[in-house]
Order: structure tokens, then sequence, then C-alpha cells
């Protein structure tokens, strides 16, 4: 990824600065053409969103004083190198009243150490102490 400044006048990446962005398998944004679809040589997995691309929306964001734009960009990147089943499944768990505060540290440190994903993991440990405080955690079996 790119240390570029970012400004406002990047946005959106693919028109302003299309060198910056390439699919998860390496190609070029240019190479995403409908013969390339066509013939093959772009898969599904050439249209999935990178976490740099990601990062660099977030960057976009804080530029202009939406932090909480960026965090969550973030926190996407991350998220992409999750099994969709386990993004579901942390979803469920993170619903009021679903998770202790044992079962939320556990996901969370999976975050962290399995996923490489701190900035998620703040994230489970933030509605914790939240749910602690709102009483909307689940019984401790």
């Amino acid at each position: 990824m790119t240390s570029t400044e970012l400004t406002p006048a990047d946005y959106p990446l693919s028109i302003n600065r299309p060198e910056l962005l390439h699919t998860p398998t390496g190609k070029a944004l240019a190479d995403i053409t409908m013969d390339a679809v066509v013939s093959g040589e772009v898969t599904n997995e050439d249209l999935r969103v990178t976490p740099d691309t990601l990062v660099l929306q977030g960057r976009i964001a804080e530029s202009v004083g939406r932090r909480q734009l960026g965090e969550n960009c973030r926190r996407a990147a991350e998220m992409t190198a999750i099994p969709d089943d386990e993004v579901l499944a942390m979803y469920n768990a993170l619903r009021p009243r679903a998770s202790s505060a044992a079962q939320l540290e556990e996901i969370a440190s999976r975050l962290e150490n399995t996923f490489s994903a701190p900035t998620c993991a703040g994230l489970v440990r933030e509605a914790a102490e939240v749910y602690a405080a709102r009483n909307l955690l689940a019984e401790e079996d």
C-alpha cells in the first residue's frame, strides 16, 4: 500500500487514483473489463475489495474529519481475512444478552491472535464494557 497523502480530491479512487487500486489477485483496475470477464480472465475473486483499498478509503474519510468512517474502513479491511461464517457467528454473539464477558473476550482474542484484527478486537472489547455497564451481558455459564 502506498504512503501517498490522500485528500478529498482523490475520491473516488477508481477515477482519480486508479493506479492505487488492484484486485486480490493483483490485477490492475484497468484489467477489469467486460472482455476479460467473458473470457474468464477475471474471476469472482477479482471482484472482491482488498484490505488496501478499504484502508485508502478510510484515509480519505479521515482527511475530511470523518474519523468514525475511517475506523469503520480499517475494521472492514481487517475483516476481509475473516471467513464469512466466523463473521456471522461474531455478529450473532454481539447481540445484547447473547454473550458473557468471557465469551466476548474469547472472540476479541481470536480476532487478534487468529485473524490479526486488533481494531475489530478493540470494538468487541468496547462492546463488552458497554454491555457490562448497561447490564446487557449474558449470564456466565
